[in-house]
Order: structure tokens, then sequence, then C-alpha cells
């Protein structure tokens, strides 16, 4: 049994594509199937769409958020649900061509426990999207512990044990291109093109959800930025103990009138204030980080189910 999980936020315009897609796909690779859609509280009849495929193919299982929780936590609910034997995770808007599946299929069945789809061009995108995003991959992969493949998304196939691994962490502020990397197991990738979006608008367009993903990824699994904090400290520490036996020296045997005046001091004081309220916002974003963990909320609420009831899993 192959699972394929697409989160949903306003995609009713390119669900039936995707259906299609996938079903064409999945029929020629001859293995059993099914399509976990998970509707991220969108605002359009995306819902609707769902449960129109789900009746015309009982394979299409569908959930529906009470509002939007985000796309790490659909992904999330959707491994919760599924059944199958290997997990597929892709884009509902066909930025991840379906037709790439079959190749991953042929890895896991190679050996490996996730494949994972490597961009190497990426159609439709902004030349400041492009330039972010290869710069974000190169940070997180230098500053992080955790051995991040460059240039890949969500689109991956993953064993059941990676799955079951990944359901095991209950951390809410979740980067799932960080967590599978975590897990280990036996991993390799496979190039594609990424394509245009089919339908609709990219819903990390915005340069501010763009930054929000950044800051997930980077205070989940590392520690660079309260290191980072703690080295200007030093550095400022020390540059004040240099300035200070300078400033006595050249009081004592230079001039009496040197480093007078109050421009120095508020220019020191400014740029001393501005690195302690920087180092506080760096403290504040892990301390928020755990705020959020220890209120043992859900990470998200399911409104309705479609193909679930009857497993008692809605």
């Amino acid at each position: 049994m192959i699972s394929i999980i697409a989160p949903v936020y306003n995609e009713e315009e390119v669900l039936h594509s995707l259906y299609d897609r996938i079903s064409e796909v999945m029929e020629g690779t001859g293995e059993e199937w099914e399509l976990m859609l998970v509707n991220d509280g969108s605002r359009d009849r995306s819902a609707e769409v769902i449960q129109e495929l789900h009746e015309r193919d009982g394979r299409v299982r569908g959930l529906s958020f009470s509002r939007n929780f985000g796309f790490q936590e659909a992904v999330t609910a959707g491994m919760h649900h599924v059944k199958g034997d290997a997990v597929v995770l892709t884009d509902a808007d066909l930025q991840d061509p379906p037709e790439v599946i079959p190749e991953m299929i042929a890895k896991w069945k190679e050996g490996y426990d996730v494949v994972y789809g490597v961009r190497n061009s990426r159609e439709g995108e902004t030349w400041w999207k492009l330039i972010t995003a290869k710069l974000f991959y190169r940070l997180i992969h230098r500053i992080t512990s955790v051995d991040i493949p460059l240039d890949t998304g969500d689109f991956r196939l993953m064993d059941r044990r990676v799955v079951d691994a990944i359901g095991n962490m209950s951390e809410r502020n979740r980067f799932l291109r960080g967590m599978v990397p975590w897990v280990g197991f036996k991993q390799i990738g496979v190039e594609y093109a990424r394509q245009p979006r089919f339908a609709g608008e990219s819903k990390y367009s915005s340069t501010r959800k763009m930054l929000g993903f950044a800051m997930d990824a980077i205070t989940s699994f590392s520690y660079f930025p309260l290191r980072l904090a703690t080295f200007f400290g030093f550095v400022m520490a020390s540059i004040s103990g240099l300035a200070i036996m300078l400033v006595i020296f050249l009081r004592l045997f230079w001039a009496e009138q040197a480093f007078t005046g109050q421009a120095t001091t508020l220019v020191t004081v400014l740029f001393l204030g501005g690195v302690q309220l920087i180092s506080l916002g760096i403290i504040g974003e892990y301390l928020g980080r755990i705020y959020d963990e220890v209120k043992g909320r859900p990470l998200y609420l399911v409104d309705r189910s479609w193909g679930l009831e009857e497993r008692g899993e809605a």
C-alpha cells in the first residue's frame, strides 16, 4: 500500500487535476494506493471538492481542520491517519510532479527508507524566492547538527517505520525537512524539475511567512543564534575592557580631554543597547517555543472527515 498525503489550502481549482494525475501514475505502477487530502481551513470550496472526490473514488480519504493550523500540522495529521507501507508527501498545487513517484517507489524497493526529491530547477519562481531559498538551504545546512540535504522540500517517500518514528515526536513547532534526516535510516535523493503552480497562488509568497518558516527551522535544530548572542557578548566585553585601558592611558599620558563629550557616550550606549535587545530577542524566540510546548495543546483539530469513520480514526 502506497499512501499519498497532500495538504490543501484554497486549492479547489487544482484538486480534480491532482487526483487525475495521481490516479493515472499509480494505476501504472500496479500498486495499491490511497490519497489523503488534508484541508487546512480553506476558505474556498476545497472541502466540498474533497468530498466529491471521495464519493467518486473510495481510495480518496480526507480530513478538514476546524481552522488553518499550517502546512506542517496538515502533513502531520495525514501521517497520523494513513495506513500505507510507504508514505509520499507532496504539494497539492502539482509543483511536485506525481510522475516522479514511481522512481521513488523503485528506490524504496531497493531498500531505502527515505527517498527525497532534489530540485534541479524551479520553473515559475521569482528571482527573489530563488535567491532566498538557495541562501536558506545553505544556511540551515551549515548551522544545524542535522545533515539536511540541499535544495529539498517536503516532496519525499518514507517507509512506514520512518513515519511511525516521526509520529512519536510530539514537538509543536515542526520542521519536517529536518525531522526526517534526524531520525536517520537509509536515505537517498532523486532529482526532478519543480513545475510552476497549476493554478492559484503560492502560500509562501510573502516575506513574513518565509521568515517565520526559516525561524522555525533554525530554532528547532540549532543553538547557533544563542551561541552567536554569547559570542557578541564576549566580543563586546573584550572591546569594552580594551577601551577602558585605552582611555586611562590617554588620560594619563596623552591628553586629559581625550574621549570627552556626550556624542561618544551616546553612540556607545545605543550600540550596546542594540546588541542587548537583539540578544534578548533571540532568547525570547526560544522561550516562546518552550511556552508553546509546555501548554500541551493539540497540533490540530478535525472538523470533519471522509473515509475514516469506518475505521474509527476520525
